[in-house]
């Protein structure tokens, strides 16, 4: 036979109702009782149903997250943040991939709202999900993650892709390199569009009167080392590619490498994200390191608030949290200065 609430409350020496208490974080309860409560909880083994607590108090404590390409090793990160933040807090988290398929982003975030979720913490396939997302947040909290929406109002945590950028292309300049391709990411992501215009504008402060190599990949391994074999077949001339993940990053240095182009002393390349794998290249990834974890955890934790407030507070204007980046630099950017 399960465990049932009567168990704890009768282990604890408590009421049944402030066993609800201590479950739901609902009302006060002194420490010492949670933490008999808690303690009963545990030793019980008792696993409260979700589906009941819902009907008694209109909350399920389950969060819906949906990303593009949990794939991506980026999102990973992401999502341990935004998991780790509302474990601590008693919810439950369910992890949605929308392989960056429109009708599949839908699909899904009605399958959340069908489970009647708490709230939503969101990474957009593009600007197009905008009219998806507001739809949403008629009905739950929704919280975005590292993509902006122009046209939505909800809480959002971000990265400064601008200056992250901006700071790579410098160092890349101030290692004599003056040829530098950029490998984008979709035009149609904020995220894309920024990291380009830090690329674009750290050229032109620094007097680069040529006009950059630009390519636009889908943010894809394969995708780099196609892109790099391009650049060597055109002969351009290129000595250092930036490309705006780390994954690209990495197809264009295997690219490279199998061509005997070697890096850094021939090509330089440098990443954006900082995954794991970027450290362990070889030769190792510079790159551009973004707290993944961190804009996870803030993201919940923003969520968080939004279901704890009441009144005016939950009517609060959107927040927007821009987290910073730090430059990371290994070997593949290394060696000694190009003449400029």
């Amino acid at each position: 036979m399960s465990t049932t609430i009567k168990d704890v409350a009768r282990v604890s020496g408590v009421s049944i109702a402030t066993v609800s208490r201590v479950i739901n974080e609902t009302g006060y309860v002194k420490e010492s009782t949670r933490k008999r409560v808690l303690e009963a909880v545990r030793v019980l083994g008792y696993s409260p149903s979700y589906p009941a607590r819902s009907l008694s108090s209109g909350s399920t404590r389950i969060v819906g997250a949906v990303f593009p390409d949990i794939s991506n090793p980026f999102f990973p990160a992401v999502a341990r943040g935004i998991d780790d933040a509302l474990t601590a807090r008693g919810y439950l988290l369910i992890i949605c991939n929308t392989d960056n398929d429109a009708t599949q982003e839908e699909a899904l975030v009605g399958m959340l709202l069908g489970q009647r979720v708490d709230g939503i913490v969101f990474v957009a396939g593009g600007p197009e999900s905008g009219a998806l997302v507001r739809r949403a947040s008629r009905d739950v909290p929704v919280a975005l993650i590292d993509r902006e929406i122009g046209g939505v109002e909800c809480d959002a945590v971000t990265c400064d892709n601008y200056n992250g950028a901006y700071e790579m292309t410098r160092h890349l300049l101030e290692l004599g390199h003056r040829r530098i391709a950029f490998i984008s990411g979709p035009p149609n992501l904020s995220t894309s569009r920024k990291r380009l215009a830090g690329f674009r504008d750290c050229l032109m402060h620094s007097g680069i009167a040529d006009p950059p190599h630009v390519y636009y990949g889908d943010l894809k391994y394969e995708t780099g080392r196609s892109i790099a074999r391009e650049m060597l077949d055109s002969g351009q001339g290129t000595t250092a590619v930036f490309a705006a993940n780390d994954l690209m990053a990495l197809g264009a240095e295997r690219c490279f490498t199998d061509a005997g182009v070697l890096v850094p002393a021939r090509m330089a390349v440098a990443g954006y994200d900082d995954i794991l794998m970027a450290s362990l290249s070889r030769p190792s990834l510079t790159t551009v390191a973004q707290p993944a974890y961190r804009m996870g955890a803030v993201a919940a934790e923003m969520l968080l608030e939004r279901l704890g407030a009441s009144g005016d507070a939950a009517r609060a204007p959107a927040r927007l949290e821009v987290l910073e980046t730090a430059l990371v630099v290994r070997d593949s950017t290394g060696g000694g200065r190009l003449s400029s």
